[in-house]
């Protein structure tokens, strides 16, 4: 079988989608691994690296898309690179379907391609693998970041995000306690923040006050609440998935003009459409606006802007799906890993996840009665 790793062409993604490593194990089974020229240089790997594992290197993004059978991207392949593809092939990336463009949709419903969306890879509990491994990093960033924002110098309050001896400390407001919501919190509580997490599932916030030994507040994210804890946070971070839909808005413009001048917002869920009302995509070179007097830090791949590590951490969650599918083929994988199975949510061009068929208006069918047998369970 023959991999492609193409180079990121959004101009701050700077992730690869596979590292000389991964490429190692793909070779030892006997396979092909094509790389982009330049691929990994962003992330500090060079072309010869990935010689010495034994890729083969190409030079024209064409040969990427075209010769691979199944295709590791980070993020979702914009129209041109799906129009290089060259028909049923696999393409594996953070797909985000329901906010991809229905254009997009449409040509590779056309061309008969099966996406991956890391995203998507669950197991039975729920559990996301390759999702965490990078919430995980962006609920660390997070509380980097918004340290760094809170400066004066970057329109914050001029406030330290820790313990000082004799003053308060800062306090965190943290909207979902997921992988990355854990992340947060215990980041910010390791350097003596005041942390707040607001979460429906009261088992992730009885997980998570046990693991932090009680030193956070938890409550659930009602309007009042939400509302009330707004007003005291320095600091607000939505981390809300909604699988499949865009995430909802939690916080209004009405609620976000109660901050005081300086705080910060920082969205993780803006892949998925963002949870505060005021939030708009941003990027990393041009991360963060002001609107109500309120510092916002919206950038869909945040953990781009620390490409060498997240690229080790999504090669490392995503390779034992990548070994199912060298060792046995896309179809064979599919009804060997239930797992995987729920991460395609497009399989030969038939959209195959009732929730994003329905952002489409487009015909669903279950991926059993696609892949030529029954998915173990």
């Amino acid at each position: 079988m023959d991999f492609g790793v193409p180079v990121e062409r959004h101009r701050t993604e700077h992730r690869v989608g596979l590292t000389p490593r991964g490429v190692r194990n793909l070779v030892d089974l006997g396979h092909r691994v094509f790389v982009e020229t330049g691929a990994g240089d962003a992330s500090r790997f060079p072309d010869a690296s990935y010689r010495e594992a034994g890729a083969e290197i190409v030079f024209r993004r064409e040969e990427v898309f075209g010769r691979g059978g199944v295709i590791l991207c980070v993020t979702a392949p914009t129209m041109d690179e799906v129009a290089l593809t060259s028909g049923e092939q696999t393409i594996a990336a953070f797909w985000h379907m329901a906010v991809v463009p229905r254009a997009v949709v449409a040509e590779m419903a056309k061309r008969r391609l099966t996406a991956v969306g890391y995203e998507m890879i669950a197991d039975q509990d729920g559990r996301r693998p390759v999702l965490e491994a990078m919430s995980e990093l962006a609920g660390q960033m997070a509380i980097h970041n918004a340290a760094h924002l809170l400066q004066r110098e970057t329109g914050g309050r001029g406030i330290l995000l820790g313990a000082s001896p004799g003053q308060p400390p800062a306090t965190v407001l943290i909207l979902g306690a997921g992988t990355a919501g854990r992340a947060a919190a215990e980041t910010a509580l390791g350097i003596g923040a005041h942390v707040i997490v607001l979460d429906k599932n009261l088992d992730k916030l009885r997980y998570l006050r046990t693991a932090v030994g009680g030193r956070i507040v938890t409550s659930t994210p009602d309007r009042e609440t939400i509302a009330q804890f707004l007003k005291i946070a320095d600091v607000a971070i939505g981390a809300i998935l909604v699988v499949s839909e865009p995430a909802p808005y939690l916080v209004t413009k009405d609620m976000v003009q109660t901050m005081r001048p300086g705080s910060v917002i920082l969205d993780l869920s803006i892949d998925q459409g963002g949870c505060f009302e005021t939030s708009r995509p941003t990027t990393i070179d041009d991360p963060t606006y002001v609107h109500a007097g309120v510092v916002h830090y919206c950038v869909p791949n945040m953990t781009a802007d620390i490409p060498r590590t997240a690229s080790k951490a999504l090669t490392l969650a995503h390779m034992p799906y990548l070994e199912l599918i060298a060792r046995h083929g896309v179809e064979p994988a599919l009804r060997l890993e239930p797992a995987l199975a729920r991460g395609t949510t497009m399989y030969r061009g038939t959209i195959t996840n009732d929730d994003i068929a329905s952002v489409f208006g487009l015909d669903c069918r279950p991926i059993e009665s696609l892949v030529g047998g029954e998915v173990r369970s």
